[in-house]
């Protein structure tokens, strides 16, 4: 059974097939730095809904699991 968070819900799982997708079409290639914020917002208006889904998806992430909220 995978292992849950203290609220029970199970975490999120990115199939391997998907990781690095964002990236890719920002064009950074392999991983090496983060991309930043402005790069992410500069992403949610892309044309291509799928690359806004990835972005917005990297936004929301960001904020998970942070100490002193």
């Amino acid at each position: 059974m995978a292992a849950r968070r203290s609220s029970g819900r199970k975490p999120i799982r990115i199939k391997k097939a998907n990781k690095g997708k964002l990236r890719k079409s920002a064009g950074l290639g392999k991983k090496g730095r983060k991309l930043t914020v402005a790069e992410l917002n500069r992403m949610k208006k892309s044309p291509n809904p799928k690359t806004r889904r990835r972005a917005t998806f990297a936004l929301n992430a960001r904020r998970w699991n942070k100490k002193g909220r």
